[in-house]
């Protein structure tokens, strides 16, 4: 996400770093940044929760309200993912209709959801062909430090997780949770020189090459996979990412809870 212009010294610095497999703020190049979790943030939400990965943060909000399914789905409810960078966030996000990064962030974090089914919008059917249950997820990014795919995946997931259908307050019956068959989680790699590291900050998001983001199931999965970057993945890389994905995809669901 980040086009900024990064000192060659600094630079130099982290390639010099990384070849010894350290980095900057002592990780390792399979560590993730601290995550910080808080669910049922946003009282007028139905579901809602904040991620906190290092200095990065997102909030996300479910919204649930009844409405008409589409045609080719009559009786399937609805699921859709939107996010926002604001200009609070960081220095390059702009105010205004969503740009192409925003759009990108909400694409991966709702195919991810949608392609594990996560979220059965089968039994989101209030009368079949006519009213159905329609979810509302909205992301926004509130400091970016890097690495926003795999926050706001955290956040729409945890969001989701916690969010309850409001039925009493629509006359539809009693409220019950939104009903959550698994946790998908993303878990983002780039490539800075030769070398693929897990949970990029900021500058090392400056000055990668190549990124990917890979999403798991419960059991280790793949259910959905984005590449960004000019940079090029080799097979032995990609294999390197795919098996990290399903092991920090388990530990990050253990922090769930």
């Amino acid at each position: 996400m980040s086009s900024e212009i990064m000192s060659e010294i600094k630079r130099d610095h982290i390639l010099r770093l990384l070849e010894d497999g350290k980095r900057e703020d002592g990780r390792g190049v399979e560590d993730y940044r601290k995550i910080q979790i808080t669910t049922d943030c946003i009282e007028s939400a139905d579901g809602s929760a904040r991620v906190k990965i290092g200095k990065t943060e997102v909030i996300a909000g479910v919204k649930i309200v009844p409405g008409t399914p589409f045609p080719d789905t009559p009786d399937v409810g609805v699921l859709t993912t939107g996010a926002e960078l604001i200009p609070m966030a960081h220095a390059s996000f702009e105010s205004g209709p969503p740009g192409e990064d925003a759009i990108e962030l909400a694409r991966v974090v709702d195919r991810g959801i949608r392609e594990s089914g996560m979220v059965d919008v089968g039994a989101l059917c209030i009368v079949p062909g006519s009213e159905v249950w329609m979810c509302f997820v909205d992301i926004y990014a509130l400091d970016y430090d890097g690495n926003l795919f795999d926050a706001a995946n955290l956040a729409a997931v945890c969001a989701l997780k916690t969010a309850t259908i409001p039925g009493v307050q629509y006359g539809k019956g009693e409220d019950r949770p939104l009903p959550v068959t698994c946790l998908p989680i993303s878990v983002t790699e780039v490539k800075v020189g030769n070398t693929l590291i897990v949970d990029p900050n900021f500058d090392e998001e400056t000055i990668s090459s190549a990124r990917l983001t890979v999403t798991t199931d419960d059991n280790g999965n793949f259910r959905a996979m984005q590449k960004g970057g000019r940079g090029s993945i080799t097979l032995d890389e990609l294999r390197l990412c795919l098996d990290r994905a399903v092991e920090k995809g388990a530990e990050i669901r253990k922090i769930i809870g």
